[in-house]
C-alpha cells in the first residue's frame, strides 16, 4: 500500500452509510473503525479517499446483512486538492467491499462508476477492475 500524494479532506465520519460501488452482494454499509487513523481523546475518526475502513453491512444479501467487513473508499463528495491544485469532488460517496482486511482484492468482479486516482494508485487490484479512473 503506497501513500497518497495529495492533500485529502477527511470527509466520511465515523458511523456514515455510505452505498457500495460493486457486485459483492452489500448495498449499504456503515463505517464504525477507520485503519491506521489515530487521533485525541474525544475526536471521531474520519475516513477519505484511499482509507480501509471497517464497515457493517446494513442493506444488501440476507447472508452478508450485520456483517463485518473491510472496505475501501474510492469516491467521496467532500472536495480534496491534488498537488497540481485542481480540486476533485465527486457526485456520492461510495466504497468497494474486500474479501479480508490486507489483501487489498475485492470481493466482487465488477467496479460501477468512476475511481479516485488516489484509491488506484494505493490499491492495485481495485484499479485492474475499476472502468474509469478519474
Amino acid at each position: 500500500m503506497k501513500a497518497v500524494r495529495a492533500r485529502l479532506t477527511r470527509g466520511l465520519p465515523v458511523e456514515a452509510l455510505v452505498n457500495t460501488c460493486d457486485n459483492s452482494g452489500a448495498k449499504a454499509v456503515k463505517i464504525f473503525s477507520v485503519y491506521r487513523h489515530k487521533t485525541v481523546k474525544g475526536r471521531i475518526q474520519s475516513a477519505a479517499i484511499g482509507d480501509l475502513v471497517l464497515a457493517a453491512v446494513k442493506r444488501g444479501k440476507p447472508e452478508l446483512r450485520k456483517t463485518v467487513v473491510a472496505a475501501v473508499i474510492v469516491r467521496q463528495r467532500k472536495e480534496y486538492r491534488r498537488a497540481d491544485g485542481t480540486r476533485i469532488a465527486f457526485e456520492d460517496n461510495a466504497v468497494v467491499v474486500l474479501k479480508d482486511n490486507e489483501s487489498g482484492t475485492p470481493k466482487g468482479t465488477m467496479i460501477k462508476g468512476p475511481i479516485a486516482k488516489e484509491a488506484a494508485e494505493r490499491w492495485p487490484d481495485i484499479a485492474k477492475q475499476a472502468s474509469i479512473i478519474v
